[in-house]
C-alpha cells in the first residue's frame, strides 16, 4: 500500500524519465521504442516485434534504449506501428524481419529507416506522429494515453497525472462539487443516448439506498466499433480513476464493469490494473487514508448485443438472462439487485479525470453549444485511414472522411456514412458537411451512438445494406416484446424479397409502416431504434429501393439476383486490370482489346467493378 507521499513521489521520479514520450526536445540520450499492443496490431505480429526488439539490444548490448508495450495509436491502417520517442519518428507496417534495420540503422547510426515511414494522404513520406494529416484535426482526451504509456504500468499512469484527480476529490471535494463539475462541462453518456452525466450522477446520489453500486457498460457489441476496447486496452486505469470517483459522489462502495468476453487483451489488462490499484492502496480499504472504501470487479458478456441496453447489461450481472426491464424505474432509482445504481460507458469514464483536473470551463470550451468535448470514432469502410479517431464535437463527416479518413480508397466517389451502428441511421452526400453533434445528426435521421462510423463508396447497395444490419437485429433480439421479435423478422423478409428481385412497391409501403411501428412499440431503445438503418435509407436512397421493386436492378450489383454486370465500350481502355484479376476468367479480350464479359461464367463477385481505373463496368 502506498501513502500519498508515496503516489506523489512515484509521479516526480517517473514523470522526469518519461518527458521524453511528450517532449521531443527533451534533454536526454535515452530513447524508448513504443511499439503498439492493440488489438489490431497484437494479429499482425507486434509481440513478436516487441520480443525481437528486446533481444537484438540485449545481443548488442546497447544502453539507454527501452522498448515499451503501448495501446492503440489510432491510425491502425498503417499498423503494427513502431515509435522512437523522444524524435517521434513514425514507422508504419513494421514487420518482425524490420527491426534489425531499425536497430541498426535509427538506434546505432542514427539514420532515419526512409522505407519504413508513413505515408500521408497526398503520397508523400511523413517522419513525425504529429505531422500526419491523420492527427492534425484531432485532440485527444478519452485517447489522451493511448500509444503514450504501457498500460500494464500503474506508475507510467501515475507520470502523467494518473489518481491525482482521484486523490484531489477524496482529500478536497464534497460529492457536490463533482457533481457541479461534471455538470458545468456538459458532458453527455458516449454510450448512445447522450443523457447528461452530471445530472445522471445527481439523480443517483439523491436516490435513498443502504447500497449503491457504479456500472461501466464495456459491451460494445456495434459492428465496427472499437473505441471502449482501444481505451480499455491502452488506458485501463482511466477508467477505474473515474469508477471510483464516481463512487465517491454518488455513496457507493462497489463497482462492477460489464466488459464482452470476446475482448481477451482488454479484459487481461482491466485484471491488472485492478490488482496494481489494490496493491497501492488505490482500491479497497480507505483509499488514500480517508475512511472511502471502492472495490471493482469485472463481469464478462457471452457477447449478446442486447446486454448494451443497461438494463439487461443488469439483469446480466445479476446472473439472469439478458432481457431489458420496463422502464420506470430506471437504474438511478432501482439497478442492481433493487439498488440505486450508476451507469456510464468507458468512454464516457475516460473524461472524468481530465474534467476534474482541468476544470469544466475547460471541457466546455471545446465542441459546441449543446454538444460540449470530444467524440471518439471507429473509422471503417470505404475510407483510406481506417482507425480510431477523436475529435472536437461539431467536427463535419467531410472533415473526417477527408481531411482525417484520407478520403475513398481507389478514387471512388463518397455514398454514405453510417452511424451509430444497427441503432444508427445512413448520412448522405447531401449532408457530408453536417457537423458530428448529437441535434444535428438527430435532425438529419440518424445518432451519434456509442462511435461506429462505416464510409461507404458508389459500390455499396443501400437496400443490401438496410438487409445486413436488419439481419444482425434478428439474430441479436432477445425476444421478450413482440414487435422487436417479429416485426423486424417480416421487414427482413421484405428486404431479402428486394434483394432477390421479387419485390414490389407494395413491400416497400408494408416495410415503411413496419418500420414506424417497430420504433414506437418496442419496449426497449435498441428494439425502438432497430428500423433506423432502414428509415434513414428509405429517406435518402428510395430510388434505389424502386429499382429493387418494378426494375429488377440493383445499380451497386450487389444484389447478385438482379446483377448484369457488364463493360462500356466508351469506357474500356483495353488496360486488362478487370481480366487479370477476375477469379473465374470471365473477362475475355487481348492486347489493346476492348474487354467483354462472359456472362455464362461471370460469377459477379464485383472484382472487376473495384479494379477498374476508368468506372467503365457497371450495369
Amino acid at each position: 500500500m502506498k501513502t500519498i507521499e508515496e503516489i506523489h513521489k512515484i509521479r516526480e521520479e517517473k514523470r522526469k524519465e518519461l518527458d521524453l514520450r511528450k517532449n521531443t526536445k527533451a534533454d536526454t540520450r535515452e530513447k524508448h521504442i513504443l511499439v503498439c499492443h492493440g488489438t489490431g496490431c497484437t494479429s499482425s505480429k507486434s509481440p513478436q516485434i516487441l520480443e525481437n526488439f528486446k533481444r537484438i539490444i540485449k545481443e548488442k548490448n546497447i544502453e539507454n534504449v527501452k522498448v515499451i508495450k503501448t495501446g492503440c495509436f489510432g491510425l491502425c491502417a498503417k499498423g503494427p506501428i513502431v515509435i522512437i520517442r523522444p524524435e517521434d519518428t513514425f514507422y508504419a507496417n513494421c514487420t518482425p524481419e524490420d527491426c534489425e534495420e531499425i536497430i541498426q540503422s535509427h538506434i546505432v547510426e542514427g539514420k532515419v529507416v526512409d522505407r519504413l515511414l508513413a505515408k500521408d494522404i497526398d503520397g508523400s513520406k511523413v517522419q513525425k506522429l504529429d505531422d500526419l494529416s491523420f492527427y492534425k484535426k484531432q485532440k485527444r482526451i478519452a485517447l489522451k494515453n493511448c500509444g503514450m504509456i504501457n498500460p500494464e504500468e500503474i506508475d507510467e499512469y501515475i507520470a502523467f497525472d494518473g489518481y491525482k484527480a482521484l486523490e484531489e476529490v477524496l482529500t478536497k471535494w464534497t460529492p457536490e462539487d463533482v457533481i457541479k463539475t461534471v455538470s458545468d462541462s456538459g458532458l453527455r453518456g458516449r454510450g448512445g443516448a447522450g443523457f447528461p452525466t452530471g445530472k445522471k450522477w445527481e439523480l443517483t446520489r439523491a436516490s435513498e439506498g443502504n447500497q449503491k453500486y457504479v456500472v461501466c457498460n464495456a459491451d460494445e457489441g456495434d459492428p465496427g466499433a472499437f473505441m471502449d476496447r482501444s481505451i480499455l486496452e491502452g488506458d485501463p486505469h482511466s477508467v477505474l480513476e473515474a469508477m471510483t470517483i464516481a463512487g465517491y459522489t454518488i455513496g457507493a462502495n462497489r463497482g462492477f464493469i460489464y466488459v464482452r468476453a470476446e475482448y481477451p487483451i482488454a479484459v487481461q489488462r482491466l485484471k491488472i490494473a485492478i490488482k496494481q490499484a489494490e496493491d497501492y492502496g488505490i482500491l479497497g480499504k480507505n483509499i488514500f487514508n480517508t475512511g472511502f472504501d471502492f472495490d471493482i470487479e469485472i463481469r464478462l458478456g457471452a457477447g449478446a448485443f442486447v446486454c448494451g441496453e443497461e438494463t439487461a447489461l443488469l439483469e446480466s450481472i445479476e446472473g439472469k438472462r439478458g432481457q431489458p426491464r420496463l422502464k420506470p424505474p430506471y437504474p438511478a432509482q432501482a439497478g442492481l439487485w433493487g439498488k440505486p445504481t450508476l451507469i456510464n460507458n468507458v468512454e464516457t469514464y475516460a473524461n472524468i479525470a481530465q474534467i476534474i483536473l482541468n476544470g469544466s470551463e475547460w471541457y466546455s470550451s471545446i465542441g459546441t453549444e449543446n454538444s460540449k468535448g470530444t467524440k471518439v470514432f471507429a473509422l471503417g469502410g470505404n475510407v483510406n485511414n481506417i482507425g480510431l479517431v477523436e475529435v472536437p464535437m461539431g467536427t463535419t463527416l467531410r472533415e473526417i472522411v477527408y481531411d482525417i479518413g484520407g478520403g475513398i480508397p481507389n478514387g471512388r466517389d463518397f455514398k454514405a456514412a453510417q452511424t451509430g451502428g444497427p441503432s444508427g441511421g445512413c448520412i448522405p452526400k447531401e449532408h457530408l458537411d453536417t457537423p458530428i453533434e448529437y441535434e444535428s445528426l438527430k435532425s438529419i435521421g440518424s445518432m451519434m451512438g456509442s462511435g461506429g462510423l462505416i464510409v461507404m463508396d458508389d459500390t455499396k447497395c443501400m437496400v443490401s445494406l438496410a438487409k445486413f444490419y436488419l439481419e444482425f437485429t434478428v439474430s441479436e433480439s432477445c425476444g421478450k416484446c413482440t414487435p422487436c421479435r417479429i416485426g423486424t423478422k417480416r421487414m427482413l423478409e421484405i428486404l431479402e424479397k428486394l434483394c432477390d428481385g421479387k419485390g414490389t412497391k407494395e413491400d416497400i409501403s408494408k416495410l415503411e409502416k413496419l418500420a414506424i411501428n417497430i420504433q414506437k412499440s418496442s419496449i426497449c431503445g435498441l428494439g425502438q431504434s432497430a428500423p433506423n438503418p432502414v428509415i434513414s435509407t428509405l429517406k435518402y436512397f428510395r430510388d434505389e429501393f424502386e429499382e429493387h421493386a418494378v426494375d429488377k436492378v440493383c445499380r451497386a450489383l450487389e444484389c447478385k439476383a438482379m446483377a448484369k454486370i457488364k463493360i462500356d465500350p466508351e469506357k474500356c481502355k483495353g488496360c486488362g486490370l478487370c481480366q487479370k484479376n477476375c477469379p473465374v476468367s470471365a473477362i475475355e479480350g487481348e492486347g489493346r482489346d476492348k474487354r467483354v464479359i462472359n456472362q455464362e461464367k461471370c460469377i459477379k463477385c464485383g472484382t472487376c467493378l473495384t479494379t477498374c481505373p476508368f468506372k467503365a463496368i457497371g450495369n
